[in-house]
């Protein structure tokens, strides 16, 4: 799974995590470090914010040709 599977967004992920790495070494700054560490682990493990898919948008259109009836009850206000 490490070695399979790299698309843009894996190879992004890998060269924004060494990138912000570097710079945090250089700068002595601890925040970035830790944002570099989880840009890589991201890259590593080929995770993302969305990592069960719960972002995705449903690509078959199968359920919106279905049309249901809807029901609707007005609701009277007492004065």
């Amino acid at each position: 799974m490490l070695f399979t599977g790299w698309n843009f967004m894996r190879w992004l992920r890998l060269g924004l995590g060494i990138f912000i790495a570097i710079q945090a070494i250089q700068n002595h700054d601890t925040l970035s470090g830790f944002i570099s560490a989880f840009f890589l682990f991201q890259a590593v493990t080929n995770t993302g914010c969305c990592s069960s898919g719960g972002c995705s948008v449903p690509s078959s259109k199968k359920n919106f040709n279905k049309i249901e009836d809807v029901k609707f009850e007005k609701i009277k206000t007492k004065v």
